[in-house]
């Protein structure tokens, strides 16, 4: 049996519930699993129509993350469990057991200053466990220059889900909703610093000198929202820009599906850095290429000049001839059909597999 401890699960919505949701159902195909979760509303139905074991566990924060850890402890030694898989090293902070121990790292949640107080207890627990198992390159090479075991640390991309059958009647509703407008930008992420929506407006208002019927879709919510809605105001593209907030995933889907390019070129914000980016994995499930950012671990997601393209993020002149070099020609469409196939990679069918060389 493995264990699969988590900080983040459904039915709360986000990219790393996701990818332990993911990790979880393939898992199960292969060994009895079980996942300790924290608490979460109107999880009991979700729950339920799992094949695993699902235990929530409640409380505040602080006092959640021992008592989790004491259930943890107490289940290791009562029961023949083989491993632990952790989403987080905070995750396993606090488990003792010299069962073997498996952690998933991410990249901004190890970006911290190597020395300091934080990194230490980061790398005490890296460095305590069997494989310390990265999403990019990227994200190996910052845990190895912060003082993780270059030994441990071995990459697997995240795993994506089989792409959702996209939903006729929110198919009508985007076209509906976008009519004559093209070129088609989309970022679907949340609204922050790092993922750079503020220099994609910028680049917005000159591109729309060439093409004045371009638009971009933003799918999300966050911190940055009422900035980026004031700057859409400043810079006059109250008819370029689209916000979307709470929308259902039928009509997300349909929104990436009726796009032409995603757009996310993401950079390092204080310790925040885009470690993968699995956004621009589950726009190529529909056929649509990304322009991402040099700074992180994109590069492991997008194939430069194939599938997409990389730039300089802090570089508006980059963003600007990065886009208008994708839109000039469509060449937005060979790029499309070269990401679906890429997609295919990341199918957790594929993902498991790597998974289990170092599990059995």
């Amino acid at each position: 049996m493995y264990l699969i401890v988590t900080r983040s699960f459904p039915p709360e919505v986000g990219g790393m519930q996701n990818l332990m949701w993911g990790l979880a159902k393939e898992m199960s195909k292969n060994f009895m699993t079980k996942v300790f979760a924290d608490y979460c509303e109107n999880h009991n139905q979700f729950d339920k129509k799992e094949n695993f074991s699902i235990e929530r566990v409640g409380g505040i924060k602080f006092l959640r993350k021992i008592r989790k850890a004491q259930l943890i402890n107490e289940y290791v030694k009562e029961n023949k469990v083989q491993g632990i898989i952790a989403d987080h090293w905070k995750s396993l902070e606090l488990i003792k057991t010299d069962k073997k121990k498996y952690c998933l790292i991410h990249g901004k949640e190890i970006n911290h200053p190597k020395g300091s107080s934080l990194n230490k207890r980061i790398n005490k627990v890296l460095n305590s466990v069997e494989k310390i198992i990265a999403n990019s390159e990227f994200t190996k090479n910052l845990a190895v220059e912060n003082g993780a075991e270059q030994g441990k640390v071995i990459v697997i991309n995240p795993g994506i889900n089989p792409a959702q059958e996209l939903n006729k009647k929110s198919l009508i509703k985007v076209e509906s909703l976008l009519k004559t407008k093209t070129p088609r930008l989309i970022t679907v992420s949340r609204f922050d610093k790092r993922k750079n929506h503020g220099k994609v407006l910028m680049a917005l208002r000159n591109l729309k000198q060439i093409y004045p019927n371009i638009v971009y879709i933003c799918v999300g919510y966050g911190d940055e929202e009422q900035n980026l809605k004031d700057l859409v105001k400043e810079l006059d593209l109250s008819g370029q820009v689209m916000f979307f907030k709470e929308i259902t995933d039928d009509l997300k889907n349909a929104l990436v599906a009726k796009s032409n390019i995603f757009v996310m070129p993401s950079i390092r914000y204080k310790s925040s850095v885009e470690g993968f980016g699995i956004a621009y994995i589950e726009a190529a499930q529909y056929g649509i290429p990304s322009l991402g950012g040099a700074d992180g671990g994109a590069a492991d997601a997008i194939q430069h000049d194939k599938t997409g393209l990389i730039c300089n993020g802090n570089n508006l002149d980059d963003i600007y001839s990065s886009l208008n070099s994708m839109i000039e020609n469509e060449k937005y469409l060979n790029f499309g059909k070269n990401a679906k196939e890429l997609a295919s990679k990341f199918d957790w069918s594929n993902t498991i597999e790597q998974y289990k060389k170092i599990l059995i």
